[in-house]
């Protein structure tokens, strides 16, 4: 079993900027793609942000030009920048990592909270 740590969540003022990170033991391999997903109360579970094993990126359209995905495949680390933070972030964000030929991996989550 793969494990994924996160961390990096906290309370941050809006307007302010966070980053949040995910580590994955690998088992000896390295992962392929991986997402950040968030998970708000009250709200459906979004797939925020989405990297492939060659850096191409997607984001989800509310977020585009405020969070940024980024990768150390080597140490099988992702990450997850935002950019002004807006009181709509606030959430439970989850990492997950692909690692072929195990699957794919969640980590236990990493909460953010927004203040005015």
């Amino acid at each position: 079993q793969v494990q994924l740590v996160e961390s990096g969540g906290g309370s941050v003022q809006a307007g302010g900027r966070l980053t949040l990170s995910c580590v994955g033991d690998g088992k000896g391999f390295n992962f392929d793609d991986a997402a950040w997903y968030r998970l708000a109360p009250g709200k459906e579970t979004e797939r925020v942000a989405h990297i492939t094993d060659r850096g191409s990126k997607n984001y989800l359209e509310s977020v585009k030009g405020r969070f940024t995905i980024s990768r150390e495949s080597d140490k099988n680390i992702i990450y997850l920048h935002i950019d002004p933070v807006k009181p709509e972030d606030a959430a439970t964000y989850y990492c997950n990592m692909n690692f072929n030929p195990l699957g794919a991996f969640w980590g236990q989550g990493t909460r953010v909270a927004v203040s005015p």
